[in-house]
């Protein structure tokens, strides 16, 4: 069964990167450009993992997980943030609304065939 995850990601670096290495290793990846168009998609995909970039300026990252933990089909499945080490007050924030594993940039960009790939 093919892995599907959906990024919250606005950043055209990191898009792109997690593009190649999801086609490389077959992974089903989809970047919603809105708050409503991430929660319908996730409600249709139902994905193994929402990637969530703390950064993102298209819409606020946080409303989006606080929403996305309140609809009980939805609650659990897994998120990963990721952040620009200096700015520890958004790991702060990103528990605090329920992401469940919150790693600096640099780790995420070392290990993202990892995290990509289960």
């Amino acid at each position: 069964m093919t892995r599907k995850i959906i990024c919250i990601v606005d950043d055209m670096f990191f898009a792109s990167k997690i593009r190649a290495t999801a086609e490389a290793l077959a992974v089903e990846i989809s970047f919603p450009r809105t708050k409503e168009a991430a929660l319908q998609k996730t409600r249709d995909l139902k994905p193994d993992l929402i990637l969530v970039d703390l950064h993102n300026q298209r819409f606020n990252p946080f409303e989006f997980i606080t929403e996305l933990r309140t609809e009980p089909d939805l609650e659990l499945i897994p998120t990963l943030g990721f952040f620009s080490h200096v700015q520890v007050e958004l790991q702060r924030n990103a528990i605090a609304a329920g992401i469940d594993q919150v790693i600096p940039r640099s780790i995420f960009a070392r290990d993202l065939s990892q995290i990509l790939g289960g």
